[in-house]
């Protein structure tokens, strides 16, 4: 860098972090490991999940959260997903298991690896702490030492004891969504944030859509609430978590879910995709970008989803 170099970096000025989300989404490349935030029904980064769809990635290994929604159903279903790490897939009432991520599992076309949620944020934790593993006693004396790869092999103690050594899960983009950030990536959540803050310390690079941007002087006006300092690309993105919930802003889109889940299960019960496909089409391919998805939502819809 010369002396006379007058750009913002050589200045010393704070760049803004704030993107698209195509250019996010273009970070993800195909066979990448890529985290997927959120909580069932609440809170998943909808709008690049449907740009990573249009984008048409593939071999992706999906790490969902503790408790993964039907994101992670309409990824499988979209051919993206390779594999999947996570607990659990589904819509509790609205759908106990994704249809797709059942289906899929079930014929042998998706690698879905075993694990509780406690040896999930154990994987989690050891790549936050750049460890090949963290010791872990719960799930001894059952069959999960023998899966692969979440739950291999155990370590002893210097006590003599037998300890699981649950291998790092290393994350090389992480989606998530959250209520308001500042241009520079500090985050903030409405509620507890779910998981989102463990899967981004285990992220090797971490993107967010928010509701809105708002300025640092009013995440400095409280700063602990500050989930995420330093996000490395926000995305604005309002009613970016339909058709499922934002924490403090809107609630889920009920019959939008359900009609999902219906496609799906269609695949599910008779291998026929018809029903599915004319989703993924409708929806996330035949929408230019996530506005036409929301104009194809429509406002009045938009509207009713109350939080309460």
């Amino acid at each position: 860098m010369t002396t006379t170099d007058t750009s913002s970096a050589a200045a010393g000025v704070r760049r803004s972090v704030v993107t698209d989300a195509r250019d996010a989404v273009a970070l993800v490349k195909d066979g990448m490991t890529v985290a997927i935030g959120g909580f069932i029904n609440a809170s998943h980064p909808m709008t690049l999940v449907r740009e990573l769809i249009r984008q048409r990635r593939r071999d992706l290994a999906i790490v969902g959260a503790a408790s993964a929604g039907l994101e992670m159903d309409i990824l499988i279903a979209s051919g993206c997903a390779r594999k999947v790490i996570t607990p659990y897939v589904g819509a509790e009432g609205l759908g106990a298991i994704g249809p797709m991520f059942r289906a899929m599992a079930q014929r042998g076309e998706l690698e879905a690896v075993e694990l509780d949620e406690a040896m999930y944020y154990a994987g989690l934790r050891a790549a936050a702490q750049c460890l090949p593993f963290n010791p872990w006693r719960a799930g001894l004396g059952t069959s999960l030492p023998r899966g692969e790869p979440v739950a291999g092999g155990v370590q002893r103690s210097d006590r003599g004891e037998t300890l699981l050594a649950v291998p790092a899960i290393n994350i090389d983009v992480a989606l998530l969504h959250a209520s308001i950030s500042d241009k520079f990536g500090n985050v903030q959540h409405n509620g507890t944030g779910f998981g989102d803050r463990a899967i981004a310390a285990a992220a090797d690079t971490v993107v967010v859509s928010v509701e809105r941007v708002v300025s640092t002087e009013q995440i400095r006006q409280n700063p602990a609430a500050t989930s995420i300092a330093g996000a490395d690309h926000v995305v604005v993105a309002p009613y970016g978590a339909h058709p499922f919930g934002s924490d403090g802003h809107y609630g889920p889109d009920i019959a939008h879910i359900r009609g999902y889940v219906e496609a799906a299960t269609t695949f599910l019960k008779t291998g026929r995709r018809d029903s599915v496909d004319e989703y993924l089409d409708r929806f996330v391919y035949g929408a230019t970008d996530d506005v036409d998805y929301l104009e194809r939502i429509g406002l009045r819809q938009l509207l009713s989803l109350g939080e309460y």
